[in-house]
């Protein structure tokens, strides 16, 4: 558990529609006590949130080379 973000159950994020998630803070996901994944939520102007974008897509695709597999396979 990070102490610079706040976290949230899979369960209480399945309950917000999308305008709502759009309001939270960058946050990172648990379910059962185990943590999942970390939801990244740009705010601010265009460049930033082009900044957070650009930012998630290389850490997206550094991951997705070591493991991972898609949705059809799970």
């Amino acid at each position: 558990m990070s102490d610079l973000i706040p976290n949230i159950t899979i369960t209480d994020l399945k309950k917000l529609k999308a305008p709502q998630i759009k309001e939270l803070k960058s946050c990172e996901i648990y379910s059962d006590g185990e943590y999942l994944c970390t939801l990244i939520i740009p705010h601010g102007d265009v460049n930033t949130k082009d900044y957070g974008k650009t930012q998630a897509d290389y850490l997206g695709q550094k991951t997705n080379i070591v493991g991972g597999r898609d949705l059809e396979e799970v």
